[in-house]
């Protein structure tokens, strides 16, 4: 009897010991998305001389065009970027090279404008020199402005209304359109960097608010 019952229990612990090792692990846990890797927008040899080119022919620039990023590029970079409302980093970005009229390659036009590229409408106070904070400049589009991206995006089949001058829900929904197949940030509104895109000048005042907000 005794021993019936020792091979029972025997039996009944090899069981137990054959179905935890039958009993697939765990698995891990899924490993989280990886984060998109960020985009840098570079300018190549050819459009830094094309550059230095253009910056020689309205007097920015005095050196050769030899297709280096140096210092004096920078700096005539700069004077171009602060005369045409653009945030004076001295770099080739898409919104300056644009600015310039160099054409983009394939590759550039898929990487979005950084609204960075553009002059603050809302500068802080600069620690450097504890001046007072600049009071905050609104940008606002005029009713000519308006009336010219209306024209512009009726004639691309984004906006079927009439050329009002006036910024309602259908002109705003074709901003955001024409924005978002340009490479702009989707705001619905006509900003400097949407108006610089289609074409349409600046007043003398927005300008100059641009230019301020730099300083």
């Amino acid at each position: 009897m005794k021993v019936t019952f020792l091979l029972l229990l025997f039996a009944l612990a090899l069981g137990i010991s054959a179905n935890a090792q039958m009993t697939p692990a765990a698995a891990p846990p899924a490993a989280a998305d990886a984060k998109p890797k960020r985009q840098i927008f570079r300018a190549n040899k050819d459009q830094i001389k094309q550059v230095q080119t253009m910056l020689k022919t309205k007097g920015l620039y005095g050196a050769e065009a030899t297709g280096k990023l140096d210092d004096a590029t920078r700096v005539s970079i700069k004077s171009f970027q602060k005369d045409n409302g653009l945030r004076q980093s001295g770099t080739l970005n898409r919104a300056t090279l644009e600015k310039m009229g160099i054409e983009l390659t394939s590759a550039q036009k898929a990487i979005p404008v950084s609204e960075n590229s553009y002059a603050s409408t809302d500068a802080k106070n600069d620690s450097s020199t504890g001046g007072d904070k600049p009071k905050r400049v609104i940008f606002r589009a005029t009713k000519d402005q308006i009336g010219d991206a209306q024209k512009m995006l009726k004639s691309k089949g984004m906006y079927s209304g009439d050329e009002t001058g006036k910024l309602d829900d259908a002109t705003r929904d074709a901003l955001k359109k024409y924005q978002t197949a340009n490479g702009l940030k989707v705001t619905g509104t006509l900003n400097q960097a949407t108006l610089d895109k289609m074409g349409i000048g600046l007043t003398d005042k927005q300008k100059t608010d641009a230019a301020g907000s730099q300083k």
